[in-house]
């Protein structure tokens, strides 16, 4: 266990370690700064850059999948797991089906439908927050939607009945008893969501080609530093900190309740 932890964190603490050098300094190989420097991080948010702007976009696009997400996932996830129909396995599986594809298939038929190239759609959605946050939802809904399936058939029916004999209405039952009982699951797909737009590069890449819709992961591929013409390994190292740190605070933050999600109904 030690070593698989070692194999871990090595590359985030080399990512730290990098970040702490000298601009002139970032092909060193020493395990430690010598001398420890922060000249790297205001580098970072160079006009020239537009880290600044591409965090914005990331946050926007990453929070809007979520919530998204969520509101449709949720919806989704509740039908699937109260109400009775036929071939519903069937639709659970072509659900979870659809997040099987690898994500560059769809680049293609995605490109040529957000660019006008169909006649049905006339409209060029490139460069634009859409473009980046529908395509987002190819992952993030069949997660969330077989996730909270699986989380609502673990409630007791008994419990939106009994809500309802109270004088709830049936979205009422669900809103004031279920939603509340089931927070750990959702908080659980959040998280994970999130983190899955907020590292997606291919298709930020794809359809956000102009710099000022770029994302923080696009524009520190495309980065050029400020400290002449030499690849600017410690500026970018420190970019990827700067990209990591607060996902990492976030996760330790909220461990206990994703640990929640993802345990809850494993023991009866």
């Amino acid at each position: 266990m030690a070593l698989i932890v070692l194999y871990c964190i090595a590359p985030f603490y080399w990512m730290v370690v990098s970040s702490l050098r000298l601009p002139t300094m970032g092909r060193d190989t020493s395990f430690w700064p010598n001398p420890v420097s922060f000249e790297n991080y205001p580098a970072v948010f160079d006009p020239r850059n537009g880290f600044g702007r591409a965090l914005v976009n990331s946050v926007i696009v990453s929070l809007s999948t979520t919530l998204l997400t969520l509101l449709l996932g949720i919806l989704g996830a509740y039908a699937l797991a109260r109400l009775r129909f036929r071939f519903k396995g069937v639709v659970l599986s072509i659900i979870i089906g659809c997040s099987m594809f690898p994500g560059i298939t769809l680049l293609i038929p995605l490109f040529k439908m957000f660019t006008g190239a169909y006649p049905w759609m006339p409209i060029n959605w490139m460069n634009t927050y859409q473009a980046l946050i529908i395509p987002s939802l190819s992952f993030g809904l069949p997660l969330c939607v077989w996730n909270l399936t699986a989380f609502f058939r673990q409630l007791p029916v008994e419990l939106e009945q009994a809500a309802m004999v109270d004088g709830c209405t049936p979205g009422q039952a669900f809103r004031k008893v279920i939603l509340p009982l089931a927070a750990p699951g959702v908080f659980t797909t959040a998280i994970i969501t999130f983190i899955a737009v907020w590292n997606e590069f291919m298709i930020a890449l794809t359809f956000g080609t102009d710099p000022s819709m770029y994302t923080a992961i696009v524009s520190l591929a495309k980065f050029t530093g400020a400290y002449g013409y030499d690849t600017p390994w410690g500026t970018i190292m420190a970019a990827g900190v700067l990209i990591t740190v607060p996902l990492i605070i976030g996760v330790l933050i909220f461990q206990r309740r994703i640990v929640a999600g993802l345990t809850a109904g494993g023991v009866k």
